[in-house]
């Protein structure tokens, strides 16, 4: 049986996939109302590699920057945290150096940091877009 989600961000939605081809197609259309030949065969392989490229770049960042948070465990990117081990949410500083979670070294960009302190003492800094949502989520399963 799956347990609810009650915090969840994806690292990217797939729509970026169509950059490439909207750039193929634009520049199949500049050439045909251009006079001489038309391309239509490099301009397919100009669309298929922009979009292949594009879905690597999206499949990489919905695996290692999205956060997904269960009343048993809080998994960000690569790593996964049981809540039984957070000890405090709120009013725990960030100290130079703290762990951050999901295997990085930094925070991913674009979002906010976190910082739990866990039950041997120790303080890491989780990270979401909405850190504030994120950070009251677990400040519930945390206090209950």
């Amino acid at each position: 049986m799956t347990e609810p989600v009650l915090y969840s961000e994806r690292g990217s939605s797939w729509w970026p996939v169509l950059w490439g081809p909207v750039f193929a197609l634009l520049g199949f259309g500049v050439e045909a109302l251009t006079p001489g030949s038309v391309n239509a065969a490099a301009w397919l392989l100009v669309g298929g590699v922009l979009a292949a490229a594009a879905a690597t770049w999206v499949y990489g960042r919905r695996r290692l920057v999205s956060v997904r948070l269960t009343p048993a465990e809080l998994v960000q990117g690569r790593e996964e945290l049981a809540v039984s081990r957070i000890a405090a949410v709120t009013d725990v500083g960030a100290p130079v150096g703290a762990r951050v979670l999901g295997g990085s070294w930094t925070i991913p960009k674009g979002t906010g940091e976190v910082p739990l302190r866990l039950e041997p003492d120790e303080v890491v800094l989780a990270w979401a877009k909405d850190p504030e949502a994120l950070s009251a989520a677990l400040a519930r399963l945390v206090e209950e």
